[in-house]
């Protein structure tokens, strides 16, 4: 069982409310949970983040692996996020330093047929036209 920390969406209707929850991966995202770690409530400004650090880091450790934005709630708080020996893909932001050779694309030869297609316009835009 994949264990994922992500936030299940509660509230009214343009009301939204969450709920920073571990579930497993093949969950809805407001289905069933295993446990509630804490809340955000981004309406208030500034806005209401609360989290269990102590549960938060349990499931970590266990091997969880937070959604992009439970993430970003997460290093907000400066929990840490331990991806030693994880096989997840690294963060958008993150850029890797391998130096990419320059490639430059050379244009493909067009198709015999798009030629005569092409030849054959240019030929009818020039010839005269009858009356």
């Amino acid at each position: 069982m994949s264990v994922v920390i992500r936030l299940m969406r509660a509230g009214a209707k343009k009301r939204p409310f969450y709920r920073m929850v571990a579930a497993d991966s093949r969950r809805q995202r407001d289905g069933r949970f295993l446990e509630i770690l804490g809340l955000y409530n981004p309406i208030v400004r500034p806005f209401e983040l609360r989290v269990h650090k102590d549960k938060v880091e349990k499931w970590l450790a266990r091997g969880a692996q937070p959604s992009e934005q439970a993430a970003s709630l997460l290093r907000s708080l400066g929990i840490p996020m331990s991806t030693e020996g994880s096989s997840a893909p690294a963060p958008k932001g993150e850029k890797k330093v391998a130096a990419k050779k320059a490639v430059r694309r050379v244009p493909r030869k067009p198709s015999e047929r798009k030629v005569r297609a092409r030849t054959a316009r240019a030929a009818k835009k020039k010839a005269p036209a009858r009356t």
